[in-house]
């Protein structure tokens, strides 16, 4: 399965990227998965808390210096 939409949240701080998140994952249809790019270190925390209470899935998490991108699955 493919990543259907990449969000590109760099730059923005929390608890936005959690907030575009959950938006995105809410239009998206059932089993997409969508990825997220952030640079907000709390952003790594936020966005799989809000995955665990929303009932989604986080597929990957990934780090390269300050850029975390994590890919997120709507069951």
């Amino acid at each position: 399965m493919s990543v259907k939409e990449t969000l590109d949240l760099v730059g923005l701080k929390c608890p936005l990227p959690a907030l575009l998140a959950k938006r995105a994952l809410l239009r998206a249809p059932q089993g997409s998965l969508i990825e997220v790019v952030c640079d907000d270190p709390l952003a790594g925390i936020d966005v799989p808390h809000m995955c665990r209470s929303e009932n989604f899935e986080v597929v990957c998490e990934s780090r390269e210096g300050a850029v975390i991108r994590l890919t997120l699955r709507r069951p």
